[in-house]
């Protein structure tokens, strides 16, 4: 294994890129050609949210696991732009669900444009991807998009639900997270393998190394919004705990706190709001909490790590590999 898995903050997106870098400009041309619309809001609103940075993951996965399996073609650029979109529309709509109004260090595009116009250009997004993978002319691709998309909005009902209940356990916690967030890594990384071709081994590979990479994302995701810097995350501390939603590290301390831990967490999550940010905080600093969900992000991390086992040895291989350890290493 190469320098990168030397600290904790060795991994740098920017470095990982570095070998997708025309590839990622080529993407960023497609979404900028795709998101023409005759209406001006919806322009307006697509280039807000698009523009507003990210990290650009999910796309990033399509063309290592194409360049992985030595595909040479264009597809995978447009492939990388839908599946950037469909992440976009999901953020569009996340947004109004959470009632949100800090993303990326800057207001949410409902917060600037209203909640109507958020949705409605959500829709938008979602049905100009389903343009783009019809014109790739590949019914594989389209399966495995449109199982993905189904897939990830019951993983936003089953979200919903789970707000303010504080006996969600661990298991359905991971439910939420392998339906509302890995699935669209996994199928990233499935189509990926789809358009360079892959034998059925290494397709499931890659679409395994999907699931466990954003299952390790998610977590640390949730660790960060008691640990993160809001400079650096670019969200409120404590968002998830004013929506109610009981994430790994409220789960740990209502089952291994103390009892007066645990009462001042299910209260949190059965209330809501930031009242009692701080003495949760507290509770879940002192119960251990955020260090076992990291030990539990970087498991997985280590499954999506093994699931690449059969796929031969490459510059982008390695990227992949570094990818799952910048998963639970990052600090945003």
């Amino acid at each position: 294994m190469s320098g990168f898995f030397v600290g904790a903050n060795a991994v740098k997106l920017e470095q990982l890129y570095n070998l997708i870098g025309p590839d990622m400009q080529a993407v960023d041309a497609v979404i900028r050609t795709r998101l023409h619309s005759d209406v001006a809001l919806v322009r307006q609103v697509a280039e807000y949210i698009i523009q507003s940075g990210g990290k650009r993951l999910r796309p990033a996965l399509v063309l290592l696991a194409a360049g992985a399996l030595g595909y040479r073609g264009a597809h995978h650029h447009e492939l990388a732009a839908v599946v950037e979109f469909i992440h976009t529309a999901t953020l569009l709509h996340d947004d109004v669900v959470d009632e949100s109004d800090l993303r990326r260090g800057r207001k949410t595009a409902n917060a600037m444009f209203g909640n109507a116009a958020s949705v409605l250009v959500g829709d938008f997004l979602y049905s100009r991807a389903f343009q783009m993978m019809v014109g790739v002319g590949n019914m594989r691709v389209m399966q495995v998009l449109s199982s993905a998309t189904n897939i990830i909005a019951e993983g936003e009902v089953l979200q919903l639900m789970n707000c303010h209940d504080a006996d969600v356990d661990e298991a359905r916690y991971l439910q939420v997270i392998r339906y509302k967030t890995a699935k669209l890594f996994e199928a990233a990384a499935r189509l990926g393998a789809i358009v360079g071709g892959a034998s059925p081994e290494i397709e499931e590979g890659l679409a395994a190394y999907g699931t466990h990479l954003g299952t390790a994302f998610q977590i640390i995701d949730d660790v960060l919004d008691y640990s993160g810097a809001e400079a650096e995350t670019g969200k409120h501390l404590g968002d998830d705990l004013a929506e109610g939603k009981p994430t790994l590290p409220l789960i740990y301390v209502m089952q291994h706190g103390t009892p007066e831990q645990a009462a001042c967490v299910r209260n949190a999550i059965e209330q809501g709001g930031r009242d009692d940010f701080l003495a949760v905080l507290d509770a879940v600093r002192a119960a251990g909490a955020l260090e076992h969900a990291k030990l539990c992000a970087k498991a997985e991390a280590d499954l999506a790590t093994k699931a690449l086992d059969a796929l031969p040895a490459s510059i982008y291989k390695e990227s992949l590999l570094q990818l799952s350890f910048f998963a639970v290493a990052r600090a945003y």
